[in-house]
């Protein structure tokens, strides 16, 4: 079976499409984001080509564009659309998918569907990637008791930020999950620059092992 690979974040906003990016280029593989909410500026889709220098070809279309920045769920009320679970199928591919959600785990989708419920079905093993500032511990803490509580696999924690060493070691430590290294911010992110800091920090072969 072609590898797959969820990944997601404690928040919004913490590097996670930079992340997705650097991961599917170092698998060549395919990026799929579900839900889009917010068309205006550039979407998670477009910077993932961008910055991973991946081929149209490569991103498969979401099953939900929403126009508005927001929460999927509220997005979806105002554009008069109901976000559907079976339209949330993964797609297949001939080689590796990574698959990247929304801000983080409990985000809704519906009144009654969050994206954990969504990768409880999947049973796909989950990148969970964190900040290393201030206040990451308890959210990261947090994440990772979600995904348990719905018997998601998890493969690691990736840290995006400056080092953090302490941080870090006791979110692994205390969450009892492997840590797949740090990407650290870039003063230019090109597809170069994010694929050598990416090769140099992130344990890529044992994401490249991971069962499904």
């Amino acid at each position: 079976m072609t590898k797959r690979y969820v990944v997601t974040g404690t928040d919004t906003g913490i590097g996670k499409t930079m992340f997705a990016a650097a991961l599917t280029q170092a698998l060549d593989g395919y990026y799929w984001k579900p839900v889009q909410s917010g068309l205006e500026e550039e979407t998670d889709s477009q910077t993932v080509m961008r910055l991973g220098g991946v081929l149209p070809a490569r991103i498969i279309p979401e099953a939900y564009r929403l126009k508005t920045p927001a929460s999927p769920h509220l997005s979806a009320r105002r554009d008069g659309i109901t976000i559907a679970s079976d339209r949330l199928a993964l797609p297949e591919t001939d080689e590796p998918l990574i698959v990247e959600g929304a801000g983080g785990l409990l985000v809704p989708l519906t009144d009654r569907l969050l994206f954990a419920d969504v990768f409880a079905g999947w049973q796909v093993p989950v990148i969970l990637c964190a900040r290393t500032a201030l206040g990451t511990i308890n959210h990261a803490l947090l994440s990772l008791e979600a995904l348990k509580h719905r018997a998601i696999p998890i493969l690691g924690i990736a840290f995006i930020g400056d080092e953090n060493a302490e941080t870090q070691r006791v979110i692994a430590e205390i969450g009892g999950v492997r840590s797949l290294g740090r990407l650290p911010w870039l003063p230019t992110v090109t597809p170069e620059t994010l694929r050598e800091a990416f090769s140099r920090n992130v344990d890529i072969e044992h994401i490249k092992g991971a069962l499904a």
